[in-house]
């Protein structure tokens, strides 16, 4: 998206040095990602972004935002807190945008939602969403402000760490249409507990506007009950069918690649579907996404083709064959207790006469931590799945360290054998995954 260094500084509060109607195209954070018209600014975290302004500069960013000393040769716009200062550039780039801003928020399932929705909106919308995982206080403004002048509908996922959290996202991007796909036991160690969690996720359907509408996961008790927070025209969804859900997915069922197929039926028609994103529990979210998409005024066959084009982001069930025959399901984007329970048993599904899977650490379930890797550890044995602990003795067994570790405790592996690779995000399990489809 295109602005005006003058508009930016009034947007922000902030003090315009240089040239007032320079132009800027797109907003970086990250000075390798400065191609040249970028507005720069420089975040204060672990690191200080002020340090990189040189970089980005002299990869041809057209202005920066400071909080510290006018840099040379560029329009700055100075401020008291960069962070706070893109919050407010995220609030302008949302000015420019129509009506058509989805929001998404769950403990699991957002970036796949996501990115079916985004599928699905494709196909009548010139569309925008949040690149991987972009959720949070920065990636929100960030994907704002990137979006091209002339989308149409945007996606933007939105997470929680905290209370008031979603809410100043919404705050933001002012979405018309929110989903909320679950809440589960994840980063329960932040929230301390499992209601403390739905309050946060709830605070999306309670930005809407009346005009707006709720996309609501009729299967979980606690996101069907935000029925009653929110103004806000309401779609339940339903893979279990659930009484009085608007979507459901009917003559469900899921083949031997893990990709499902079922009928789609809702109040604006029905049409068959089928997935290319794999698991059975994709289907929830593609329930998801043809709520939403229906509610932005997407025909009903038009959302069951962009649903079956979808492509996922990486690392999430990502299902391939190494070079031996194995295959090799790679969910190691993150893990939570549910998303873990749905890859094992995804992984049990798949014909096989031998199936592995290698785990990493469940992160940031505080208290309810032991008790959590040892349920899975149970449901493996349970499903008939050996487990392979990568890097962890949370599941009370011994713990491969390292890739060649994983791949000396796996064994040789050919057709008949099926490897699951998960776990949360600091585990780095993509790198089992690579490695067990180059060996």
């Amino acid at each position: 998206m295109r602005f005006r260094a003058a508009d930016l500084a009034a947007a922000v509060g902030g003090a315009l040095h240089g040239e007032s109607d320079v132009e800027v195209d797109g907003v970086a954070i990250d000075s390798r990602l400065v191609h040249g018209g970028e507005l720069f600014v420089p975040i204060v975290a672990q690191r200080d972004g002020h340090e990189f302004v040189a970089a980005a500069i002299a990869a041809g960013a057209a202005a920066v935002l400071t909080q510290e000393r006018i840099p040379d040769g560029v329009t700055a716009i100075a401020v008291a807190d960069t962070g706070v200062a893109l919050l407010d550039v995220g609030r302008l780039a949302r000015k420019h945008l129509g009506p058509l801003v989805v929001g998404i928020t769950g403990s699991v399932g957002k970036t796949s939602t996501k990115d079916l929705l985004a599928a699905a909106l494709s196909r009548r919308w010139r569309t925008a969403a949040s690149e991987r995982s972009f959720n949070n206080e920065l990636g929100v403004p960030l994907t704002l402000a990137n979006v091209a002048d002339d989308a149409q509908a945007v996606v933007v996922e939105m997470g929680a760490r905290a209370r008031a959290h979603v809410a100043l996202l919404c705050d933001v991007a002012r979405p018309t249409v929110g989903v909320v796909t679950a809440v589960v036991h994840a980063h329960t160690e932040m929230f301390g507990h499992i209601d403390e969690v739905a309050e946060a996720k709830a605070e999306l359907v309670e930005s809407l506007p009346a005009a707006g509408t709720a996309v609501l996961n009729a299967d979980d008790a606690r996101v069907s009950a935000m029925a009653e927070r929110t103004a806000a025209r309401v779609l339940r969804y339903s893979v279990n069918g659930e009484p009085g859900a608007d979507l459901v997915a009917e003559a469900l069922h899921v083949d031997d690649q893990l990709r499902g197929h079922f009928v789609l039926r809702s109040p604006f028609g029905s049409a068959p579907v089928s997935l290319e994103a794999r698991g059975e529990h994709q289907v929830a979210n593609a329930l998801a996404a043809a709520g939403a998409a229906l509610a932005c005024g997407v025909a009903v066959d038009d959302v069951a083709a962009g649903l079956g084009d979808a492509v996922l982001s990486p690392w999430r069930m990502d299902l391939r064959h190494s070079r031996s025959g194995a295959m090799v399901l790679n969910d190691s984007y993150n893990a939570n207790p549910a998303s873990m329970e749905a890859a094992l048993r995804s992984l049990a599904a798949v014909p096989a006469h031998r199936r592995i899977a290698v785990l990493g650490v469940m992160a940031e379930l505080g208290d309810h931590s032991q008790v959590e890797h040892e349920a899975v550890l149970a449901l493996a044995d349970d499903l008939g799945i050996d487990v392979v602990a990568f890097e962890t003795a949370a599941y009370a067994a011994p713990a491969a360290e390292g890739v060649d570790g994983a791949l000396a405790a796996l064994g040789p592996l050919g057709e008949g054998d099926a490897v699951l690779v998960k776990g949360s995000r600091v585990a780095g399990l993509e790198r089992v995954a690579a490695a067990l489809l180059d060996s």
